[in-house]
């Protein structure tokens, strides 16, 4: 059974200075709980990834791989999870140009946890976890 959860922030910066923070592995540890992030095939973690890039992050001891899936500039980061304890997750940041300036950002996934009846703790906590990166990413674009 698949569960989602769904997250906003407001951002003062426009939507193109948020798109090109979510597109830098090297920005995630300073706005976000996660520990270290790079790409996995070793590259410049400062440059912008694109669609088929895979992401490993580490947070504690705790590693996770995403594969980025699909990219509207400025507007849309889609990713997926690569294992871990979901058969399945795939994670949207949505951007919007806020009427009075800046950018709304929606931060949603859809996801199936591999182990059963650990669906409502997943749900829980991303919703608590997503939160908190979607609420740094927002500040952060600000500052850059």
């Amino acid at each position: 059974m698949p569960y989602s959860y769904s997250v906003t922030a407001h951002s003062p910066a426009a939507p193109g200075a948020v798109f090109d923070v979510l597109l830098r592995a090297s920005t995630w540890p300073s706005w976000s709980p996660i520990d270290a992030a790079a790409p996995a095939d070793g590259g410049d973690p400062d440059r912008r990834q694109g669609v088929g890039d895979i992401r490993v992050f580490r947070t504690g001891r705790a590693v996770s791989r995403e594969r980025v899936v699909e990219l509207v500039p400025d507007r849309r980061f889609v990713y997926e999870n690569l294992g871990g304890p979901f058969r399945s997750y795939r994670g949207t940041v949505d951007l919007a140009e806020a009427p009075g300036g800046g950018t709304d950002l929606t931060w949603s996934a859809v996801f199936e946890p591999k182990p059963r009846f650990t669906g409502p703790f997943w749900q829980w906590y991303l919703t608590r976890f997503m939160r908190r990166m979607a609420e740094g990413l927002a500040g952060y674009a600000a500052t850059r």
